[in-house]
């Protein structure tokens, strides 16, 4: 059976200043646009068809998303589980619920690449491998895990001349139509004092790889929660890029886009062992699974200890969170829970699995590792942004990933706490059991 994709891309860009989401700050309405954002979708036909769609936004609520799921599901005619929206997680994209009218506008341009995509709908011959990539620090203090992985999916037209050739037999000619690549780094080399809308790496990077190899390219954020770029633009030296290890450079989003690109040149090594070719009965699939996961809600000493380190530390004030925790002690509300989607894109061993967390890198470390599979990609940021959630190892140790971040948007997130400690250890388990079975039926 051979599979077939179409490619359709819109600007996204808010044509009046936006309220920026990623930084604590009081002003945070834009000032400019740096470089446009985008929606990218791809369409995929096998035996099912399913939708694969990337977002220059640091990600909707998991309720925005699932409307725009929806939309395009009924747009198509299929389930919200046959589609799959990863998001860039940039820090320097509108707050899609703070600005009136913006979600609407992203909706309505991504039908548009729905429509686009359905009609550069053909047949695609798939290579895909991994390269390792060097644009990633991991940013808790004296941990050096990093995902390094560059996976890549690499989609050529496959069609013959009508012409015959001296010999009477038609050439065939095959060429790029698109690249895909998943990558791990936080999409925040600019920092909080940039105001101008921008996908931050992610656009030069597209652009870079565009340019050289004359294709679309399509980007994916991997388990990013705790890593942080390499390179840097900002004049202040945030808590997140001090270091040896980190480059200040006001060219730090192209140094970003040269470090993959070079490691790109796989696709051009004639004795390419690094890629291989997608077997002919290979099928394409996507599907979800659904997780129970709890966090406990701390008593009002522990929480005032903790606003306390925050404001030290990171000068954000936890006085409204504070207020929330007392409220939840007084109804005797001891424990939160989320309902989270698990979503998989298969394409024989390569499969794209996705959660709304800032999954810290581990996570996808040890899923691949568990599997014994280098092409499961264990993915944040997809289908939504909810909190970030730590591993068991950094619950302990606190900071910002683990506790801070939740003073400031524990009213987005319907949670105020991080989840139990053995919920990491859950969600590996969870995800590669239920490949392992899917894969067994």
């Amino acid at each position: 059976m051979s599979i077939r994709v179409g490619f359709g891309e819109v600007d996204i860009t808010p044509d009046r200043p936006a309220p920026l989401v990623g930084f604590y700050r009081e002003d945070d309405i834009s000032r400019g646009v740096m470089k446009p954002l985008l929606a990218q979708v791809s369409v995929w036909e096998e035996t099912e068809r399913c939708v694969l769609i990337t977002i220059d936004s640091i990600g909707f609520t998991t309720e925005l998303s699932v409307i725009l799921r929806d939309k395009i599901g009924k747009h198509l005619g299929i389930t919200r589980e046959k589609v799959m929206i990863c998001f860039s997680h940039t820090h320097a994209a509108p707050d899609a619920e703070a600005m009136e009218g913006y979600f609407d506008f992203v909706c309505e341009k991504v039908l548009k690449a729905v429509d686009a995509a359905i009609m550069d709908i053909e047949t695609v011959v798939i290579r895909y491998g991994n390269t390792k990539s060097d644009i990633g620090v991991n940013r808790r203090l004296g941990n050096n895990n990093i995902d390094d992985r560059l996976g890549i999916i690499e989609l050529r037209r496959n069609f013959e001349d009508k012409n015959c050739n001296d010999n009477g037999k038609r050439a065939t000619f095959d060429e790029r139509k698109l690249i895909i690549l998943r990558l791990t780094a936080h999409c925040n080399c600019l920092k909080a004092d940039n105001y101008l809308i921008s996908p931050d790496y992610f656009g030069n990077v597209r652009e870079t790889v565009q340019r050289f190899y004359k294709c679309h390219v399509m980007l994916i954020q991997g388990s990013a929660g705790n890593i942080a770029p390499k390179y840097f633009c900002s004049k202040n030296t945030p808590v997140d890029a001090q270091g040896p290890q980190y480059v200040r450079s006001e060219n730090a989003l192209q140094l970003m886009a040269d470090n993959i690109l070079e490691k790109l040149k796989v696709l051009d090594e004639a004795d390419n062992t690094k890629l291989k070719a997608l077997k002919d009965d290979v099928s394409i699939k996507m599907y979800s699974c659904e997780m129970l996961l709890k966090s406990r809600v701390p008593g009002i000493e522990e929480a005032n200890n903790i606003a306390a380190d925050a404001k030290r530390e990171c000068h954000i004030d936890g006085t409204a969170w504070i207020s929330e925790v007392r409220r939840l002690n007084e109804y005797h509300i001891s424990y939160q829970e989320d309902k989270a989607e698990v979503q998989y894109f298969r394409i024989g061993e390569l499969c794209l699995c996705g959660m709304a967390y800032e999954l810290m890198t581990e996570f996808a470390i040890l899923a691949a590792e568990k599997l014994n599979n280098e092409y499961f990609y264990l993915n944040g940021y997809t289908n939504g942004i909810l909190s970030y959630f730590p591993t068991k190892e950094e619950y302990d140790i606190g900071g910002y990933e683990v506790y801070w971040s939740l003073l400031i948007y524990f009213r987005s997130f319907k949670r105020v706490f991080p989840f139990n400690r053995e919920e990491a250890d859950r969600v590996v388990e969870f995800v590669t059991f239920q490949l392992e079975e899917k894969f067994s039926n």
